[in-house]
């Protein structure tokens, strides 16, 4: 009867979550509609209960719609666009431990580990390559603050943390970025490298100006800290340049 009712894709997504999950839901959700979009993530990207909870305080289903401000429609391939629009979110929510010390490195680190851990989890196909990724350019040395690669874009994607509001000059740097890898590490097989500035706040125009010049497919996304953490943690978040110093 439920089969029938639901259908069989729907009810395999419905019956493949664990009763865990169920009850979070159910205590966490206030509708079906937001229920049923969690049990349909949660059996598609095969989230634990952790990452599910995880979803629900980043509020991914009120802002399932959302997308970053981009120049994706005139640097991506059709067929991998809407995917690279699903891929990366407009705002990021950088969920940290709340870790019972007095010792402000410790928090620190604690903080760097979980901005790691939430970029490797917040979207689906990303993998690791590395942090102050180095790139030589005429005996000269950059450095890309965290590097991945997604294997539904096949593509290379550079993160660049910055403090504060998004500025125009982010654009050139990360374009400048994501030349060289396409240059020198890109696979033939691959598409072009990806790039996402992620800082505190921006101005849509702003990036809109910004992008337009730009060859290279790049997105702008911000971030806010978990509401669940405490004040007197919330100032202990590093600026990108600690963050880059403890990262390496």
């Amino acid at each position: 009867m439920i089969t029938a009712q639901f259908g069989d894709t729907n009810f395999a997504a419905f019956s493949g979550i664990s009763f865990t999950h169920h009850i979070l839901l159910l205590n966490r959700c206030s509708g079906w509609d937001e229920r049923w979009y969690y049990i349909q993530q949660a059996f598609n990207s095969q989230w634990t209960v952790e990452m599910l909870d995880w979803q629900i305080r980043a509020k991914a289903y009120q802002k399932r719609d959302q997308t970053l401000p981009n120049n994706f429609a005139n640097t991506l391939p059709d067929t991998i666009r809407d995917t690279a629009l699903q891929a990366f979110k407009d705002e990021y929510l950088l969920d940290f431990i709340n870790a019972e010390t007095d010792d402000e490195r410790v928090v620190e680190k604690g903080i760097v580990q979980n901005v790691k851990d939430f970029i490797l989890k917040a979207g689906k196909g990303f993998a690791f390559i590395g942090n102050q990724h180095r790139l030589l350019v005429d005996d000269q040395e950059f450095f890309v603050d965290l590097l991945f690669y997604n294997r539904q874009l096949r593509c290379l994607v550079a993160i660049e943390l910055k403090k504060g509001s998004f500025k125009p000059a982010y654009a050139g740097q990360l374009n400048f970025y994501l030349n060289v890898l396409n240059d020198q590490e890109r696979m033939p097989d691959e598409n072009s490298a990806v790039g996402i500035v992620l800082c505190k706040e921006k101005s849509d125009k702003v990036v809109e100006y910004a992008f337009q010049a730009m060859q290279n497919p790049m997105g702008v996304a911000t971030y806010q800290l978990s509401p669940d953490l405490p004040d007197h943690l919330k100032n202990v978040l590093p600026d990108p340049e600690t963050l880059k110093k403890l990262l390496g």
